[in-house]
């Protein structure tokens, strides 16, 4: 008998059965039936995984289709889900407190105007015989001339301008603090699936053998898929409409999970279309996507890639032109990482990488220099949380966007991100100019001012005079490109 029941009731060795459509709730291994479970958000895995008797299944998964009866091994706290929760949760633990450059500066620049404003008091009395009056005046003066004002404005006004401009280019900056993590990257980490690629596959390669027809092949492969939902199938179906609209006449047509789509044509001829390990007694090439044989003899293979989003070249182009290194980390296969690396000009690799293990590379990386994350997935939330600063986007995971500090409202477009990182490092260029200016007028207007040149009255006019420059200057942000 089945029955429905809270997850937080379900224990270690229970047997729970999971439909399509439906979200693994623990971590299990299948003892009956087969299925279809897309583990991309935990592993990075573009490619759906076939599970059959035996096979190990994780909270978090969803299954495509088919159907499978699990027995309980990991719950609650236990299962990977959970430990990625808690890497995030360590993370958050271990981020170091952000202190802006114009706190430094006030802590020390207060005490020493009023010590200096004493000092020409006392000196200009005493030592230089001046009456009590101008004594006091010059005292009065240094202390409106430095007036910190300017100093206090530097960095609010500067941050406030590079906020809005980024909202205004689609970006959500998670607090003014994190504009300053954008100067100075070394590093650009970034994941695969979701981020770089789509998720949707393309077909790379269609290769023939023993002398079959490419063209017989690609007719035989369309026709087959068509009866399929596998999300591999159906972008095999959508790729291969523009190569030909032709079907061939097929019967005893059969999806056999983990294995792959057979039929037998009009002449009594058997074709099947799966995997390597579906084929793996016809060739010891394991390196293709899809093998089509007929007669157990091998006539063709499929390379399939994730398709590359619209500006990922681009960014990565861009990401090198400012002396930024662009890293790939994914749990993606090393080959589909390798070929999306090769496309996009990525030369460093870390493949087949569990969360954990994203985390401990992310770590390394950070001792370098300050490093950029930029991923989607749950799996992605401990790596964009430990990074010293963490991108994500607007239609990523509700983890990956509650551990970044940065959010691309425009998905589509990968070109964003260095915008981002630009509007950053202008912000920050904005910063220091305003603080340079400040602090230049107050090195040059207190000696003036302790000298005599300058009444009180002069020195208030100066002083908001130095204001209008640093927030001018803050409001030309605005207007870059």
């Amino acid at each position: 008998m089945v029955e429905q029941v809270e997850i937080s009731s379900i224990k270690v060795n229970d047997a729970i059965i999971v439909n399509t459509g439906l979200t693994v709730p623990v971590d299990g291994k299948v003892y009956w039936g087969n299925a279809t479970v897309d583990e991309s958000a935990l592993t990075g895995e573009s490619i759906p995984s076939e599970k059959e008797n035996g096979s190990t299944v994780m909270a978090g998964s969803i299954l495509l289709n088919g159907s499978i009866k699990i027995r309980t091994e990991k719950v609650g706290s236990q299962t990977v889900l959970s430990n990625i929760i808690q890497l995030v949760k360590d993370a958050q633990q271990s981020k170091p407190e952000i202190q802006k450059l114009g706190d430094k500066i006030s802590g020390w620049f207060v005490p020493a105007v009023v010590l200096i404003s004493a000092l020409t008091f006392l000196l200009g009395y005493f030592l230089f015989d001046i009456t009590l009056t101008k004594a006091l005046m010059r005292a009065i003066a240094v202390l409106v001339i430095s007036c910190p004002c300017a100093m206090g404005l530097a960095t609010p006004t500067a941050v406030a301008v590079g906020l809005g401009k980024a909202a205004k280019n689609g970006i959500v900056v998670k607090g003014g603090s994190t504009l300053e993590q954008f100067d100075d990257l070394k590093s650009a980490v970034f994941d695969k699936t979701g981020t770089l690629t789509t998720g949707n596959f393309k077909i790379s390669e269609i290769k023939n053998y023993n002398n079959f027809s490419i063209d017989e092949a690609i007719k035989i492969i369309y026709s087959l898929e068509q009866h399929s939902s596998h999300p591999i199938a159906v972008s095999l179906v959508k790729e291969l409409s523009k190569k030909t609209g032709e079907w061939i006449a097929l019967e005893n047509i059969k999806e056999e999970k983990g294995i792959g789509m057979s039929a037998t044509d009009i002449d009594g001829n058997r074709f099947l279309l799966g995997s390597f390990q579906a084929q793996k007694h016809l060739t010891a090439d394991d390196s293709h996507s899809v093998y089509l044989s007929k007669n157990d003899v091998l006539i063709a293979t499929v390379n399939i890639k994730d398709e590359i989003k619209t500006g990922a070249k681009e960014l990565i182009q861009l990401i090198k032109e400012e002396g930024i290194k662009p890293i790939l980390l994914s749990g993606d296969s090393q080959i589909r990482c390798e070929e999306i690396g090769k496309e996009l000009g990525i030369e460093e690799i870390y493949s087949n990488k569990l969360p954990h293990e994203k985390t401990e590379i992310i770590r390394s990386l950070k001792s370098k220099g300050k490093l950029l994350m930029v991923g989607d997935g749950i799996n992605d939330a401990p790596s964009l949380e430990l990074a010293d600063l963490g991108l994500s986007f607007g239609d990523a995971t509700k983890i990956a966007i509650n551990s970044a500090q940065v959010i691309l409202l425009n998905n589509n477009d990968l070109t964003t991100v260095m915008s981002a990182i630009r509007i950053g490092k202008m912000t920050m260029q904005t910063i220091r100019q305003n603080l340079f200016w400040a602090f230049f007028y107050n090195i040059v207007a207190i000696p003036v001012a302790a000298m005599g040149y300058l009444s009180p009255m002069v020195a208030a006019f100066s002083m908001a005079f130095s204001d209008v420059v640093v927030i001018g200057n803050s409001i030309r942000l605005k207007f870059r490109k």
